[in-house]
């Protein structure tokens, strides 16, 4: 086993799955965990020699289900030297059009799920003073998410979140990093029903595996945020910093309304 032990939510593809495979590959063991059979095949993929990677299949949309995490994690017997607070989801449309189950959905996993699992990880980092955390927030919390609005609102909440808990902490060991990427080459616009339907879709994007390591790094170096991505992610969170809400909603309705069909 390696000295280190992470746990990494959402982890059986996209920006998750990638910063597991960042933990490993600098000597940690991991617990990662999704709500789907991939993450079976994630953990044969992340493996590096002379690490441990235990797969755990679990919906966070359940107090029940973070609880289920956490009895899991605990029965490693091993302490959380760095838990990466990923899992999320997203939905596109028109607010009033959308399912309440799917915006409820959203609450649960991206919100609820990550306060659950942070509070009950966080308190024994605190007694011991030491432990890293990584909330990945987005870009997408600093504008006003027109056709994404619970979405957006979603991570301005995870963003705001972690601000709290770093001025809380400052007089600790206990370190926590904002991961803010911007859109990302990852599942989650195909999920969201944005893949083809919209700008932003069908908009070249991030690799993960970039922003992966940029957050894996800021997260050791013990940085409060890193925006992640290229140029034009970061160019985008330069402009988020002084333009109006009013005109970043206008420009975020601009890449997230469904396109009209020809015809």
């Amino acid at each position: 086993m390696a000295e280190r032990f992470a746990v990494i939510t959402g982890a059986s593809s996209g920006i998750g799955r990638e910063l597991a495979h960042q933990f490993t590959r600098h000597r940690f063991d991991v617990l990662i965990c999704a709500d789907d059979g991939e993450i079976y095949e994630a953990a044969r993929a992340i493996a590096e020699p002379g690490t441990e990677v235990i797969p755990v299949q679990v919906d966070l949309r359940t107090p029940d289900g973070v609880e289920s995490l956490y009895r899991r994690i605990k029965e490693t017997g091993r302490q959380v030297d760095a838990l990466a607070v990923n899992a999320g989801v997203g939905q596109g449309g028109r607010f009033v059009e959308s399912q309440l189950d799917d915006a409820l959905s959203i609450v649960r996993l991206n919100v609820e799920s990550s306060v659950h699992l942070t509070w009950l990880v966080l308190r024994e980092m605190v007694a011991r003073n030491q432990g890293r955390i990584l909330v990945t927030s987005s870009i997408a919390s600093m504008m006003p998410g027109s056709y994404q609005a619970v979405y957006n609102a979603s991570k301005s909440f995870l963003q705001s979140f972690a601000e709290a808990l770093q001025a809380e902490l400052s007089d600790s060991d206990v370190t926590v990093t904002s991961l803010m990427p911007g859109p990302t080459e990852t599942r989650f616009f195909q999920r969201a029903d944005m893949a083809h339907n919209t700008r932003v879709g069908r908009s070249s994007k991030d690799d993960p595996t970039q922003v992966a390591a940029q957050g894996f790094a800021a997260l050791m170096a013990g940085k409060r945020r890193v925006v992640g991505g290229g140029v034009a992610t970061h160019a985008q969170y330069v402009a988020s910093t002084f333009l109006p809400d009013r005109m970043k909603a206008a420009l975020h309705s601009l890449m997230a309304k469904p396109l009209k069909r020809a015809g």
